[in-house]
């Protein structure tokens, strides 16, 4: 079951992400709290917010003591963050005139992700995926790569695309670059 936070940027502080992480299997406070090497109180606070907003749940409950210990986990294995909450960055792509800008390629996936998490709300979606990592020497050669890539896609799109096919056949083809983060370069 898709869980909606009534606070959704709560899920992007760092601390909270390091949390839901650690609790991909059950386990307490105290143990999260040792696997990050951050105080309970500390960790006890994130889980109160992320247990309110139905990121987390109790899968047991054990008396140890005087004390009652809660084996807790995520209550989920990924995270679809609604475009909604990106607006600010990118908002509608039309609306954006640089093609090359981030604030296009964030408002072009933000179209992307809402599109196909309303099409998974009524069934399946017919979709493909295509991911390649190219290292490109310089800005010349970064514009050489797009030029070839626009005309490649274009050629491609000209052979396949009927004009006369239904509606239902109809798809949406997004091609983004960016630079790969910092911890993934050699």
């Amino acid at each position: 079951m898709a869980r909606r936070s009534s606070n959704p940027s709560s899920i992007f502080r760092p601390t909270r992400l390091r949390v839901l992480r650690a609790l991909g299997e059950p386990a307490t406070a105290a143990g999260v709290a040792r696997a990050l090497g951050i105080p309970r109180q500390q960790v006890a606070y994130h889980l109160q917010a992320l247990r309110a907003d139905g990121l987390v749940e109790t899968v047991e409950e054990r008396r140890k003591g005087n004390v009652v210990e809660r084996l807790l986990r995520s209550t989920t294995r990924a995270y679809l963050v609604a475009p909604d909450v990106l607006e600010a960055l990118g908002g509608e792509p039309d609306a954006v005139r640089d093609r090359f800008s981030s604030t296009y390629l964030v408002a072009a996936a933000a179209s992307a992700i809402r599109e196909v998490a309303a099409g998974r709300a009524r069934g399946r979606v017919r979709t493909l995926t295509l991911q390649a990592d190219v290292r490109l020497a310089s800005a010349a050669a970064r514009k050489a790569f797009a030029e070839d890539l626009a005309n490649a896609v274009a050629k491609v799109v000209s052979r396949h695309h009927d004009a006369a096919a239904p509606a239902a056949g109809r798809h949406r083809l997004l091609v983004g670059a960016w630079a790969a983060p910092e911890e993934e370069r050699p």
